[in-house]
């Protein structure tokens, strides 16, 4: 068994191109290190409709060149067969360690198939990627990025003509693809022969941001911004100079791209602590911001934090995507306001009184585009779509335009966003949402914790009986099958989901309170708060996390 593992992994080391994972690759077979070996070399990193998503090494468990020039020979093959010959692949990258050789090995491979391909000029946020996919007519998009993960991972994102994530029965066809590439002596990589854009793609995106905000509307909102030593830094502050805000103060320790993330845990504005110098940034201030945005690593998320008080807290993304849309009515928006299923169900509410389209897909903004005549999209892990005709995917660029353009008008009406979000919570109930994330080493657990699910479902949750259980694998009338639970209780509802893109269980909660007037407010979030702390209780016993 041993020595089979040395042998593939010898089979490996000489086909691959990158002198730093054959180094990495010929100490492990050296050291005879099988436990290693055996981790790396257990199966291949699945292609699924996140693309390839893992952590950086030799070995095709790992992410590495070898794997990314596998996945690019298999999308060239598809595209073919697709009968897109002679078309255009855009391909972007984000800051991390190997994105921009990522970005090389697939232009190159594209080249060799015979396809054009084109390279955006330097690390951009991910929402430029999926504009260029439209604007220049492409038939597919690659960018590569890890988004919000730790720094040890990246990723491959693989986008059709549409300008949309590709979903099934794409990912599969691809996967196929790329397991049928025998050897990568067989994948054609010349050295050149394809484009470098320059800035007038990055342009023309600047250029549409201004249309998300109303022509004469107020640009008075101060703000901190955080690139989480991302990318977001250079576009973020050109989109706002020439909608004309005040230049916002930057988290300096923050702003500038570093692939080690060296400041945070977890590069993610949703983790504990990833936003604590955003914070004390904002208060050192010498004119207090009205708000601090931050981008994730690749830009295509909005985190939105207010002063609450006398301290700043983060908004959730179900808070910052029912005042997005409450704004987008208010100006008279038209079209379809799509969320995900684990998002709050106080979007529907919203577009039911505006007399909107309202629509819920499955999880992940690869559904979210693909609603019928969508003109808002959002989900609860900081995501936005509200310029769907330019960048049809989550963009923190617009986002945060758009979130600055309504602090700015409640600032001229002497309000904040949290009068806006009580104004809303009387309305239509307060909607108070939670998760329960549990990461695990073991993925093994995620699956135990589904079975016992399945297998011992629970009848109640903090003393709420459940009126209905749906079991997403079997699909339903309006979504395509998905590893998920969803229960229903009476003023509440939980889904409980392994994450597509991190090692997670995720449970998503809410609990809708009635709401008489804005003096009953205190007490129906003390209710809220409560209850969901019950349900977070009982579910980990029932699911044995």
């Amino acid at each position: 068994m041993h020595e089979e593992l040395i042998a593939q992994a010898q089979a490996w080391l000489t086909e691959d191109p990158d002198p730093d994972t054959r180094t990495e690759l010929a100490r492990l077979i050296d050291a005879r290190d099988h436990t290693e070996l055996a981790a790396r070399f257990s199966g291949t990193l699945q292609f699924g409709t996140a693309g390839l998503r893992g952590e950086l090494g030799a070995g095709p468990m790992r992410m590495n060149r070898s794997v990314v020039i596998r996945a690019a020979a298999g999308l060239a093959a598809y595209l073919k067969k697709q009968g897109h010959d002679n078309g255009l692949v855009v391909i972007g990258y984000d800051a991390r360690h190997k994105s921009q050789d990522f970005a090389q090995d697939t232009a190159a491979v594209m080249t060799g198939a015979g396809l054009r391909a084109a390279v955006l000029p330097r690390p951009l946020p991910t929402p430029v990627l999926a504009f260029a996919i439209r604007h220049l007519g492409a038939v597919a998009g690659v960018e590569v990025t890890a988004s919000h993960n730790p720094p040890r991972d990246n990723g491959y994102k693989v986008y059709l003509g549409d300008g949309s994530q590709i979903v099934p029965p794409a990912d599969i066809d691809i996967a196929a693809e790329i397991a049928a590439v025998p050897s990568l002596t067989t994948v054609r990589r010349p050295t050149e022969g394809w484009d470098t854009l320059d800035d007038s793609v990055l342009d023309a995106y600047l250029a549409r941001t201004d249309a998300v905000l109303s022509g004469g509307s107020p640009r008075t909102a101060r703000t901190v911004y955080t690139a989480m030593h991302g990318v977001g830094k250079d576009v973020l502050l050109a989109a706002f100079a020439r909608a004309g805000f005040p230049e916002p103060v930057l988290v300096a320790e923050q702003a500038e791209p570093d692939p080690e993330f060296p400041t945070v845990a977890f590069p993610n504005p949703e983790e504990p602590g990833a936003m604590d110098l955003a914070f004390a940034t904002a208060r050192a201030g010498e004119t207090a911001p009205d708000l601090i945005i931050a981008n994730d690593p690749d830009a295509d998320r909005c985190a939105v934090a207010v002063q609450d008080g006398t301290d700043w807290r983060m908004l959730r993304g179900d808070e910052v995507g029912a005042l997005l849309a409450a704004h987008l009515v208010r100006r008279g928006a038209t079209g379809t306001f799509a969320e995900s299923i684990v998002s709050s169900s106080l979007l529907g509410r919203i577009a039911e009184k505006a007399g909107l389209p309202h629509v819920e897909t499955l999880t992940g903004f690869k559904w979210i585009a693909r609603a019928e005549g969508l003109r808002f999209g959002y989900e609860e892990a900081l995501g936005y779509c509200v310029d769907p005709d330019g960048v049809r995917d989550k963009d923190g660029i617009t986002a945060a335009l758009l979130i600055t353009e309504l602090a700015s008008q409640l600032k001229e009406e002497g309000r904040t966003l949290l009068d806006l979000l009580d104004d809303l919570a009387v309305e239509h109930g307060l909607h108070a949402t939670d998760q329960l994330s549990v990461r695990v080493e073991d993925l093994s657990l995620i699956a135990a914790a589904m079975r016992r699910l399945r297998e011992q479902p629970p009848t109640e949750l903090a003393g709420l009986p459940i009126t209905r259980t749906d079991d997403l694998t079997k699909g339903t009338a309006e979504l395509p099958p998905t590893d998920g639970l969803r229960y229903t209780l009476d003023g509440a509802r939980v889904i409980v989901r392994p994450s597509g893109t991190e090692p997670k269980l995720k449970c998503y909660l809410e609990v809708v309170i009635p709401v008489g007037s804005h003096k009953d407010l205190p007490e129906a979030r003390a209710k809220a708060t409560a209850l969901l702390e019950s349900i977070k209780h009982d579910l980990s016993t029932a699911a044995g996390i």
